[in-house]
């Protein structure tokens, strides 16, 4: 027997499958990731390099490439280490760490097309050994200078969902809500938004995931200037009518909110996407306006109370 009343058909894959949640495991995580270990893979993937290099965060991804570049060094400064150290003219080091680390610097000197002039190489062999470096260096930079502008150039949302859904009083009933804004100054147009609630129920004696829509309120906008609450209206045709907070607490509910829109400045469409789960739900309360005029008579939007909520009280 279904938990949920519902009022239309719909199909119930959204692409997490039907199996139920256990222990109150988020199907989306609020960074809009699938929850989802994945095993079986193969630890690299060479096809698969440049994806993660461009999505991993900058921190991971300037730690990559210093690894690299010590690494291809260590590398070239060993190999004129066993060519012979005497081969690089002006390479003044009389033990093995001096020697080491004149190779080191000249190698950094080789790959980067520096070239101080310090150190040089000297014979066949060495010189062979450095153009080729060279020639790895120039093929390397060109590399990271295409990474760092697929990062930069790469549409992303900045757009911030509050930490918690409300549920306060909407025309003669409630509603449930949640408030977005967009955190940068450039424009996002053709908005669109939708709800959707997972949850588990009985169907033919067998526990199952279900999905169903949340009928919004407005759906699409324009243009999103100021910040936007999404309202969903728990009335009569809502599958959470007259539901409590513990009957969602037993059907481990789970609530998607997938944002789509037009992104003038990267001339892209952008896609975000979060979920909320029953303990983020704040009953008999509402979100604390943060858009007011000033003395001039410009709006103004006081991002410091995106997130702040206030107790009403629900007849």
């Amino acid at each position: 027997m279904a938990f949920f009343k519902r009022k239309v058909q719909f199909n119930d894959d959204l692409g997490f499958g039907s199996v139920p949640v256990i222990k109150n495991q988020r199907v989306l995580n609020t960074d809009g990731t699938p929850n989802i270990e994945r095993t079986g893979l193969p630890w690299f993937k060479f096809d698969d390099t440049y994806t993660r290099l461009v999505t991993m965060s900058w921190t991971r991804f300037f730690l990559v490439i210093l690894t690299a570049y010590l690494i291809v060094n260590t590398i070239f400064a060993v190999a004129y280490n066993i060519i012979g150290i005497e081969n690089l003219d002006g390479a003044k080091g009389t033990t093995l760490r001096d020697q080491f680390f004149d190779a080191f610097f000249f190698s950094a000197q080789t790959i980067s097309t520096v070239g101080y002039g310090h150190i040089s190489p000297q014979g066949f062999i060495t010189s062979v050994l450095a153009a080729f470096e060279s020639m790895l260096g120039l093929l390397a930079f060109a590399l990271a200078t295409g990474l760092l502008y697929g990062r930069f150039s790469r549409p992303t949302s900045k757009v911030s969902f509050s930490k918690k859904m409300v549920v306060a009083p909407y025309q003669n009933h409630t509603g449930l809500m949640c408030r977005l804004v967009n955190l940068r100054k450039n424009s996002l147009i053709d908005v669109e938004a939708q709800m959707y609630m997972t949850f588990n129920e009985t169907v033919d004696g067998k526990l199952k995931r279900s999905f169903y829509p949340l009928q919004l309120e407005r759906s699409k906008i324009s243009m999103l200037s100021l910040n936007w609450t999404l309202v969903h209206p728990i009335n009569e045709d809502s599958p959470i009518f007259e539901k409590s907070l513990a009957e969602l607490t037993l059907a481990e509910v789970e609530i998607f909110v997938i944002l789509t829109a037009f992104d003038d400045t990267f001339a892209q469409t952008i896609h975000t996407r979060t979920s909320y789960q029953d303990e983020d739900i704040e009953w008999n309360a509402k979100f604390k306006i943060m858009h007011y005029h000033n003395e001039e008579g410009k709006m103004v939007m006081d991002y410091s109370l995106f997130d702040r909520t206030e107790k009403v009280v629900i007849g």
